[in-house]
């Protein structure tokens, strides 16, 4: 087969031999991918001192250096998956002309949330703006302009830069394999470029690269999320904080997800996301009813309008003249690094659920149905947390910027009936935390493997006769 003439996928090439052979171990990824993170969990573990310095400085040194890099990436990202979506290379599918989407909106919708998104959006929910209000990275803090402007940082933060750098992930990947009939891998982003090299070193090199990233990546998110939860089973069920409890949430949502990533995306992830969703929305309507609903909904409109005015500024604001080297390395940074990590595994779930849809609809989605959930999400608790701040609760603050994993838990506690929302809330968060491992697990299972079909997963399933179940047909695909 030539660089030239790649075949488009249609359904004769995704019919009922899929799915017919296992699928085999892409050695080189998977045994290096292993050695990596066993090596440096070894070095963490065993020299944490070593560890703690020699990250510390790389970091430091990163962010010093090439801090402008993350910034003008982020924005050129965005840029340019607007600019597909506006032009001609809209009207594109993601698949054969006559290919349908795989997901209703719902289902796709849910899924994009619950694999972009995880249960840190409830630390830095509160989090993020009590800090921006107390120590802004411009200007006073603790002032109205501080308070019009926390909400808005944590927003831009957690907003469509990220979600750009998602997107031109998975429109590559989508498309390349789709279109071009190549592995649903990030090694076939590179197609252009190394053309038939992508199969050998090169193509394990960055298929590796992609593990690793999310390996560390998805690692941030949870260990962040476990502290969260550990102190919120304090609060409920008198569960000390502490090393035993956090490997009892980490074990509990490892055996969980395994169950829903082997269980595949419709009988798994799918149904934990629209669950996810669902009780997001009770939760966060909960606090909206029963606490200050005007000045809240008042906060939401003001805070989308202080968005729009201020992206522009902020997507390219490097503060050139006035640095915050900690704050930026603290925040627009580490978020943009941790984006980057999280785009190879997340780029290419949302390519693995969006066959059939456009460049448009897959850009629009992406960008738009998961930013619309968290302008509402940081809005009401966000603003929350400032409202209770400027209510003359100053230990409350402190505490959300100093022990920030505290934050959200406590902020609830000011609202009726706490032990039931304290619980909703504690499912939301396992919730989020298992989301984002099962959507994980999926990807770096099938960054292993060789598989033998854009839409199969590693660890194909048999039905009740003992013969594998094709991924698509003729009359779905």
């Amino acid at each position: 087969m030539s660089e030239g003439s790649v075949p488009v996928l249609d359904s004769s090439t995704t019919g009922g031999g899929v799915g017919k052979e296992p699928t085999r171990l892409k050695r080189p990824v998977f045994l290096g991918s292993a050695i990596g993170v066993v090596a440096i969990s070894l070095w963490v573990m065993f020299a944490p001192d070593s560890a703690t310095d020699v990250i510390g400085s790389m970091v430091d040194w990163t962010s010093r250096g090439f801090g402008w890099f993350y910034i003008l990436l982020a924005t050129a990202a965005l840029v340019f998956v607007v600019f597909l979506a506006v032009s001609k290379y809209g009207h594109t599918k993601l698949g054969p002309a006559h290919s349908k989407p795989q997901y209703g909106t719902f289902a796709w919708a849910s899924m994009l949330f619950a694999a972009g998104i995880g249960t840190d959006v409830m630390f830095y929910a509160v989090a993020g703006p009590v800090t921006q209000y107390l120590d802004p990275p411009v200007g006073n803090g603790e002032t109205v302009d501080a308070a019009n402007e926390a909400s808005v940082w944590t927003m831009f933060h957690y907003g469509i830069s990220g979600w750009g750098l998602y997107t031109l992930m998975g429109i590559a990947l989508g498309y390349f394999a789709y279109r071009r009939n190549l592995p649903l891998a990030v090694r076939s982003a590179l197609y252009p470029i190394f053309g038939r090299r992508i199969e050998g070193a090169i193509g394990h090199g960055v298929d590796l690269a992609a593990v690793l990233g999310t390996i560390f990546g998805v690692a941030t998110a949870l260990g962040i999320g476990v502290v969260q939860l550990n102190f919120g089973l304090e609060l409920l069920f008198g569960i000390p904080q502490g090393v035993p409890a956090q490997v009892g949430l980490i074990v509990l949502a490892v055996v969980v997800a395994t169950l829903s990533a082997v269980s595949g995306i419709d009988a798994g992830i799918r149904r934990l996301a629209q669950a996810n969703v669902l009780l997001t929305v009770l939760l966060a309507a909960f606090v909206l009813v029963t606490g200050q609903t005007r000045l809240l909904i008042d906060g939401l409109v003001q805070n989308v309008g202080d968005f729009v005015s201020l992206f522009p500024g902020m997507t390219l604001d490097t503060f050139a003249f006035d640095r915050p080297d900690q704050w930026l390395s603290d925040w627009t940074l580490f978020f943009w690094a941790w984006w980057i990590t999280w785009s190879a595994f997340v780029g290419m779930f949302l390519a693995r659920i969006s066959r059939g849809r456009t460049i448009r609809q897959f850009i629009g989605g992406t960008l738009v149905l998961p930013f619309s959930y968290i302008v509402m999400w940081v809005s009401i608790f966000g603003n929350s947390a400032i409202d209770r701040i400027r209510s003359g609760d100053a230990d409350f603050g402190q505490l959300a910027m100093n022990t920030p994993e505290q934050g959200f838990y406590t902020l609830l506690q000011d609202y009726p009936l706490f032990p039931v929302i304290g619980l909703l809330a504690t499912v939301v968060g396992l919730l989020f935390y298992i989301t984002s491992a099962d959507s994980g697990a999926l990807v770096m299972a099938n960054l292993t493997s060789h598989l033998r079909h854009p839409l199969a997963d590693a660890g194909w399933r048999r039905g009740s006769s003992g013969r594998s179940r094709p991924v698509c047909s003729r009359r779905r695909c």
